[in-house]
């Protein structure tokens, strides 16, 4: 059996984890420092928790543009 290589590390997924529940609570904000407007959608929730775990150097893979 093939081990298979993560393309995420479990921290990045504990950062997704806590935006989901930031935009379940309907305090997640987007845009730099949270000046922007409320988090409408999941996909966006996701998007800022990848972003973020990006951000403190954690393994997730480029924005795909």
């Amino acid at each position: 059996m093939v081990k298979r290589k993560r393309r995420y590390s479990r921290s990045a997924g504990s950062d997704v984890k806590s935006e989901m529940q930031r935009y379940k609570r309907g305090t997640a904000r987007s845009g730099r420092g949270g000046k922007g407007g409320k988090v409408k959608s999941r996909k966006q929730a996701i998007a800022i928790g990848l972003s973020k775990a990006r951000q403190k150097g954690k393994k997730v893979p480029k924005k795909a543009s």
